[in-house]
Formats: structure tokens, C-alpha cells, sequence
């Protein structure tokens, strides 16, 4: 494949995104074994699992590591050769790169190295828990991981209650209990959550209730399998002035005074943004440049 893109007298390879299945390997699409077998190398999140993969469908593209531990020194690497003139995939071990798992940091640089980045469509846990969840698919929001300490946890979903859009989590089996837990503690009982286990896989099970009802599941039963969460958006109305109470000051103004009290940067910033219907990432370079650091 190798498509490159010159720039003066220097041609660059193409970075592609490459989706793997969350479990059925009937969901590996043509294109994706495609451009596994015609780039340069593949830089997969775990190379022995991923072998397993290629072995499948008969790819015998070299692999190299790229995983949560060795990002700092192989993004240069992996940049240096998309710089060269070579095509690189990039997966992880099951569904997006980037969607809570390795990418991002790759994506960005390859970016500031004008060199092409092409995603390919393919499995995703979340989005295909959420159309079969019969909670509304729209408008949604993707979370991922909630943070494992209880108090930052904890937080976090304080600053998340008020939110009327669905809301997607991911959790592994051995935390599901204290997570939901921590989910019924802030949401309150009756908030409607939808648990999909196993996606795609034998056991692929879809449990429906109150954050109640599912708590007393989680509790009672042994938990096995990656377990995607949905919950309900908030329905009622919340009053502005209630939601805003530094409404005063200006949006960066009032982040620092959120961090003056304790919160941490990223944290503040999530929730003025949230509060004043604001760009996130536009709240974050606005602090980030008067205060001369990188959150």
C-alpha cells in the first residue's frame, strides 16, 4: 500500500488506525486485513496477542511494540519511519486505537509531522453496547474508565449527575461492584444503567434496570467478562445559577479558582466548560497559555 504524501522534496508514509474485534473474528473487516498485510510494520498494543490475529488471516507484516509503557521512546521511532517513506498500522489488542487504549500520543505526533493519518471503521465496544442498550443513542458521551480511587471516582461522577446525554463507561469484572455502587451513591437508585458483557462472544449478555437492581446483581452473583456500562442521561432541568456558582468570573478565571480549592486542573477545567456550554479543549489551551505549563 505505502501511499505517501510528498511535501517539497520529502514523502512521507501513512499512519492507519486500524480497528480489531472485541471477541468475533467474523467482525475483522476486508479492508482492515488489507492494509495489515500491504504496510511496512504494525505497531500493536501486545504483539503476541495480535499474532494470533495475523496468523488468522495468514498477514505476515512484522510487528513492533507500542504499548502504554514504551510510548515516550517509540513514538520518535515510529514518527522517523512514517518520515522515511513508510506505512505503519496501528492496533490495539480489541476494537479502536485511542478509545481507551494506546493511539493518541501517536496520532498527535504524527499529526505535528504532517504525516496522513487514515482511520479505518471497524469494532467498537461502546457504540455497539449503546444501540442495543434502548437508551437513548443521542445525544451521548463516551467517558471510558472512571478513575480507580474511590475519592477521585467519587469526583468525578459528582461532576458527571447533572449530564442529560447517555453515558458509557468501561469496567473491569473485579471493580464492577464499587463501581456501580459509587454510580447509585451520586446518581441516586433509580437512574436507568444497561450492562453488556462479552460483546460479540459466546456469553454476550445484556442486564437492564434500575442502578439498584444491578448493584444487588453485581453484588450477589460472580462477575465475569469486560463489562461496558450505560447509563441514563439526568432528566430534570437544572437551574443555571445553581450550576455556576463562580458565574462572575471568567471561564479561566474560574478554573484557577477551582484549583486554588483543591481540584486538580484537568478536573476544573471539565467542569466549567461543562457549566458554561463551553469547548473543552478551547478552555484548556486559554488556561494552559496563562499559565505557561502543560496540564
Amino acid at each position: 500500500m505505502k501511499q505517501q504524501k510528498s511535501f517539497g522534496t520529502h514523502t512521507t508514509g501513512t499512519l492507519y488506525l486500524v480497528p480489531t474485534p472485541i471477541g468475533n473474528l467474523g467482525d475483522m473487516t476486508n479492508r482492515s486485513i488489507q492494509v495489515m498485510q500491504d504496510v511496512d510494520v504494525i505497531a500493536a498494543e501486545d504483539t503476541r496477542h495480535t499474532q494470533q490475529l495475523l496468523n488468522q488471516f495468514e498477514i505476515t507484516t512484522k510487528q513492533i511494540s507500542f504499548h502504554e509503557h514504551n510510548k515516550e521512546t517509540r513514538i520518535p521511532e515510529l514518527v522517523a519511519r512514517l518520515q522515511a517513506g513508510d506505512s505503519i498500522a496501528q492496533v490495539s489488542d480489541a476494537g479502536m486505537p485511542s478509545i481507551s487504549d494506546p493511539g493518541h500520543e501517536l496520532v498527535k505526533a504524527a499529526i505535528l509531522a504532517d504525516v496522513p493519518v487514515v482511520p479505518i471503521p471497524g469494532a467498537s465496544a461502546g457504540i455497539t453496547a449503546l444501540i442495543a442498550s434502548g437508551l437513548a443513542p443521542q445525544p451521548f458521551m463516551f467517558y471510558g474508565f472512571l478513575p480507580r480511587k474511590p475519592k477521585e471516582q467519587l469526583h468525578e461522577l459528582d461532576l458527571l449527575k447533572t449530564h442529560q446525554e447517555t453515558m458509557i463507561f468501561y469496567e473491569a469484572p473485579h471493580r464492577l461492584a464499587k463501581t456501580l455502587q459509587s454510580v447509585e451513591k451520586v446518581f441516586g437508585a433509580e437512574r436507568q444503567v444497561v450492562l453488556a458483557r462479552e460483546l460479540t462472544k459466546r456469553y454476550e449478555e445484556f442486564l437492564r434496570g434500575t442502578i439498584a437492581e444491578l448493584v444487588a446483581w453485581a453484588t450477589s452473583n460472580e462477575v465475569r467478562g469486560e463489562f461496558v456500562v450505560i447509563v441514563s442521561g439526568n432528566d430534570q432541568v437544572i437551574e443555571t445559577s445553581d450550576a455556576d456558582p463562580l458565574a462572575e468570573l471568567s471561564a479561566v478565571d474560574a478554573v484557577k479558582e477551582l484549583v486554588e480549592n483543591g481540584l486538580k486542573p484537568t478536573a476544573a477545567i471539565k467542569q466549567i466548560a461543562k457549566q458554561r456550554s463551553l469547548d473543552r479543549q478551547t478552555l484548556y489551551l486559554k488556561y494552559q497559555g496563562e499559565n505557561k505549563q502543560w496540564l
